[in-house]
């Protein structure tokens, strides 16, 4: 368990929590009552899943609490990449489809909190492509009935993202709570102003003349998500601070180049090509084996399922955790599979596909530019409603 008590020198610096219940951080409870209030809107009578991972029991506790002010009907679960790995590594390949004592589960629950909080970053780096491709398909009718709750996902500091992140761990709760405790009432307003651009508009290109970087992809006809880590937002993340929505028909080549850890593995310069839609060639610095199998996994993972946006600047550096890396304002993320249904017109099937991966490009230099329709609606990273917005 990552809590932390009492005062202890972090680096050279004095970390001292903030007293609250049982002389637990103060922060934590906060967190807890704006997963519960804001992010997920529970009611009394709400049957609730909650997944804690085994470094997050801190936050679950304080979460529990909240849910019994509230009246919510709660099951946990707990949550172990070291548990599912030996599972996982024990295992044939040959999963039951769709397990019905664990799909009744979700169709059941009104909302899923997921509570992340790992004790070991890479706990998975060594388990074989193919077993969680397979695992990854034999789940996609459980994930979808999840995804049909008011779900959230946020995240727990423990001192293993915090060594991932390059921080020490006082700093790094510092981090993450700046990013979720914040006004996102305030946020919400701001990032509206991009979606109605994107929702008005036809097709989106991302240029960066630092590298290969030239994409254009077809936003015509879809709903742009304002993600303000509500889901009254449709917004599925705390914290949250991105404005997403589902391109098609996307041409051209993208490189990320924010570095991160996928399934256990580091890919570092990702580079992908389109042609009609789907990639048609991919290499990476690092990481390539593991894109390839990403890549192959189905005929939907071969296309992108989401185009978003970073706009929160309370994110101010990278971290190698998804969670907060895609939302930093000045980044772009694209995800090879899956699409969300908020973005598509009502009767529409998007992309399809046992994977959702998310990518970043930093767009934060000189040179690179997000255009909607022909019009520059970002600059070297700067938004044209802002200060600093180079209009030349």
């Amino acid at each position: 368990m990552d809590s932390f008590s009492g005062v202890a020198e972090d680096d050279g610096e004095l970390f001292v929590p903030l007293a609250g219940m049982d002389g637990m951080d103060q922060r934590i409870i906060d967190h807890a009552e704006t997963l519960v209030d804001w992010s997920a809107q529970i009611e009394s009578g709400d049957n609730v899943v909650v997944h804690v991972d085994e470094g997050a029991h801190d936050l679950a506790v304080a979460v529990a609490e909240q849910l019994g002010e509230r009246g919510a009907n709660v099951v946990t679960r707990y949550s172990s990449p070291e548990v599912d790995g030996a599972y996982l590594r024990a295992s044939d390949g040959a999963f039951a489809d769709n397990p019905s004592f664990e799909y009744d589960l979700y169709v059941q629950a009104d909302s899923v909190l997921s509570l992340r909080g790992t004790r070991n970053t890479a706990e998975q780096a060594d388990i074989p492509d193919e077993i969680t491709d397979a695992y990854q398909q034999s789940r996609m009718e459980i994930r979808e009935a999840r995804y049909d709750t008011d779900w959230v996902s946020t995240v727990h500091p423990t001192r293993a993202l915090a060594q991932q992140a390059g921080m020490s761990y006082g700093a790094y709760c510092d981090f993450v709570y700046d990013a979720i405790l914040r006004d996102w009432e305030a946020l919400a307003e701001e990032m509206a102003q991009l979606k109605d651009l994107l929702d008005a508009g036809s097709e989106v290109r991302l240029v960066k003349e630092t590298d290969r970087t030239d994409l254009t992809m077809s936003i015509e006809g879809r709903t742009a998500v304002n993600s303000a880590a509500s889901v009254a937002y449709d917004s599925h993340n705390l914290p949250s601070g991105e404005v997403f929505t589902a391109p098609a028909d996307t041409a051209g080549t993208v490189t990320f180049d924010v570095p991160m850890t996928i399934r256990g593995t580091t890919f570092r310069d990702v580079t992908l090509t389109f042609k009609d839609g789907v990639v048609v060639d991919w290499e990476a610095a690092e990481g390539e084996e593991t894109l390839t199998s990403i890549i192959e996994t189905d005929g939907g993972s071969r296309q992108l399922g989401e185009l978003g946006i970073g706009m929160n600047r309370g994110i101010d550096r990278i971290t190698d955790q998804i969670l907060f890396d895609e939302k930093m304002g000045g980044t772009v993320h694209l995800a090879l599979g899956r699409a969300y249904d908020a973005c598509l017109p009502e009767g529409e099937t998007g992309n399809e596909s046992a994977v959702h991966v998310d990518m970043i490009t930093d767009m934060r230099m000189d040179g690179t530019r997000l255009e909607i329709d022909g019009e520059v609606v970002q600059r070297d990273g700067i938004f044209r409603w802002e200060e600093e917005f180079d209009g030349s």
